[in-house]
């Protein structure tokens, strides 16, 4: 399963957390975000906001300056469930 990539370098807080959850929104459970940010507000920021969300923080790095992380998104929530076809 192929990850997406988020390049968020130069945006401050809230923006790369805000960005990230319009995408994340769009992907299916279990896919993959990988967001680049160099804000070093969002260490803490993304940690909050995948324990209050429910997605997993599956990997932060740091290489020159540049974070590194990778989210995976949580199983869709009931009120997030897509509408049943008619007749299903």
């Amino acid at each position: 399963m192929a990850e997406t990539l988020l390049d968020v370098k130069g945006l401050n807080c809230p923006l790369p957390v805000l960005k990230a959850n319009r995408v994340l929104r769009g992907l299916t459970p279990g896919e993959k975000l990988r967001v680049l940010a160099t804000d070093r507000a969002a260490i803490a920021d993304f940690r909050s906001y995948c324990r209050e969300t429910g997605h997993d923080l599956l990997a932060f790095s740091e290489e020159v300056g540049t974070l590194s992380f990778t989210i995976r998104r949580r199983p869709f929530r009931p009120d997030e469930l897509p509408d049943a076809e008619p007749g299903a």
